[in-house]
């Protein structure tokens, strides 16, 4: 393989992956410093946990609406044969699917309220269904964008959306709440029920999901009502796998905080007050979660362009090596500093008695990236269906140790759970891929730069059980990231010279 076409290749990625990916994280970032703000708005209450409920039971419905045609979408688009049919017969199948859906949502909000236990606030699901929705109907011209190279109007929508739904939360979370003491009977408390809590976060969501979709009208619009019957049966088969596995990774993902819920051995309150510890915790891995995100973002248009080249399999390999080396270092990043991290994202210091499941999730985030990176294989190979038997078997370990250890480990079971999965999927997907496409991956390598930022962790952990104090743990926090970027500089002295930009440096 040429020097001159992988550094082409990898260009194009950082390109993609800084322009879609940079923006999609300062949203989420953004979105995240809600985090700290609502700890402290619902602190000492199950507010905060009601609304990780809430959030746990969306990504199941928008699974269900989107059904894996966002990735359909890339994958037939590539086509040239269906490219002017592609985007017409997915968006009309799509506003009929989720116009039934959403109706069906309606009807049975009360079902769904109590199955996550908040069987009061049967509103939230009519909100969330209304979210689901908008966001259905704008993920495939958002998709566009990305596929025709528009990075700036997406990271537009994306940074202005979200910035309107933290001032809508605020909005009803502050400022109402200061004018309903100040001025009972303001005429702007119209708009206003003291109470509603979560309602009010579901309130700003919904607004930026509407102005999303409002702004991509260009975009939508220029569909027409055509289906392409055959070429929707070819989606619909290529999308089904994916779909299931979509809906085993939201169990492996957001599930546990339902089931938190409902197996603690303890009061509904409390029961949910660690749901929100829990979730509140599970904030702490964003730095890694942000970056596989921005990857994910980049590099699914990248993958499938790629698969036209001859020598695309050692581009993949090469992608994957600077991928584990960069979440290595954010593991560190994130595990080492969480004294600092902690102050800045929970403002609930009773909250920070879960700290101990940080580095776990941490770990079983990087596990999930590594999957994400494995799982081209069976998106080229056109075996989707592989997606869905390993999503499906990481799923059937969440449930069973969850069920099982829930009610005597409480949050740490499904901290460990979560571990366990990611870290089975990531080893049957290397396995089952090596086999069906092969991709030369420097698997001994990568496996010791992940012990090794391991090692580091607990030598961390062991010391500052020794040297008490913030001072001593920021200080070897420091020593020992700087010394792991130090030795990979060493190690990867070449592949990074190679490197545009960064290579100039080395």
């Amino acid at each position: 393989m040429s020097i001159n076409f992988f550094v082409s290749s990898i260009k194009k990625l950082a390109g993609q992956t800084l322009w879609y990916g940079a923006s999609n994280i300062f949203a989420r970032f953004l979105n995240v410093l809600l985090t700290p703000y609502l700890t402290h708005q619902f602190i000492g209450t199950p507010e905060f946990g009601k609304m990780s409920l809430v959030y746990s039971m969306i990504p199941f419905l928008y699974t269900l609406t989107m059904f894996g045609f966002e990735t359909a979408y890339f994958r037939y688009i590539q086509k040239k044969e269906h490219e002017k049919d592609v985007y017409n017969t997915i968006i009309t199948s799509l506003i009929i699917s989720t116009s039934v859906i959403t109706i069906g949502t309606f009807f049975f909000r009360q079902s769904v309220a109590s199955f996550i236990g908040i069987d009061n606030h049967p509103e939230y699901i009519t909100i969330s269904a209304l979210i689901i929705a908008l966001d259905t109907i704008s993920t495939i011209p958002f998709a566009k964008l990305r596929h025709e190279g528009r990075p700036r109007k997406y990271a537009f929508i994306r940074v202005t959306g979200i910035l309107i739904n933290i001032s809508v939360t605020f909005f009803f979370l502050s400022v109402f709440p200061s004018v309903y003491k100040k001025h009972p009977n303001s005429i702007l408390l119209f708009f206003y029920s003291a109470g509603f809590g979560v309602g009010y976060v579901l309130i700003g969501n919904l607004a930026q999901s509407l102005f999303q979709l409002v702004v991509l009208l260009k975009e939508l619009l220029v569909f027409r009502w055509e289906l392409n019957k055959q070429l929707w049966k070819e989606i619909v088969i290529y999308s089904l796998p994916l779909t299931i596995a979509g809906f085993g990774g939201i169990v492996n993902e957001t599930f546990d905080r339902v089931m938190l819920q409902k197996w603690l051995p303890l009061s509904k309150d409390l029961a949910t007050y660690q749901v929100g510890i829990y979730s509140a915790c599970y904030k702490l891995s964003i730095l890694i979660s942000l970056f596989i995100q921005a990857f994910r973002l980049g590099a699914e248009p990248f993958f499938f362009k790629q698969s036209l080249h001859e020598d695309a399999p050692k581009v993949y390999a090469r992608v994957m090596k600077f991928f584990v080396i960069v979440i290595c270092i954010m593991f560190l990043v994130a595990a080492l500093y969480v004294n600092i991290w902690k102050i800045i994202i929970i403002r609930d210091p009773k909250m920070w008695e879960g700290l101990k499941v940080v580095p776990i999730l941490l770990f079983a985030n990087m596990f999930l990236g590594i999957y994400y990176n494995l799982s081209i294989w069976y998106r080229l190979s056109h075996k989707t269906t592989a997606g869905a038997y390993i999503t499906l078997t990481g799923a059937a370990i969440t449930l069973i140790i969850n069920y099982v250890f829930i009610p005597h480990f409480g949050y740490m079971a499904s901290a460990w759970a979560t571990f366990l999965c990611y870290g089975s999927m990531m080893v049957i997907s290397y396995k089952w891929g090596q086999k069906a496409y092969r991709i030369p991956y420097a698997t001994k390598k990568l496996v010791a730069y992940m012990v090794i930022v391991a090692l580091l962790y607990f030598m961390h952990h062991f010391l500052t059980g020794i040297w008490k104090g913030n001072l001593a743990s920021l200080c070897l926090a420091t020593v020992f990231t700087t010394a792991y970027c130090w030795f990979i500089l060493k190690i990867e002295k070449k592949e990074f010279q190679k490197l545009p930009y960064i290579g100039k440096f080395v």
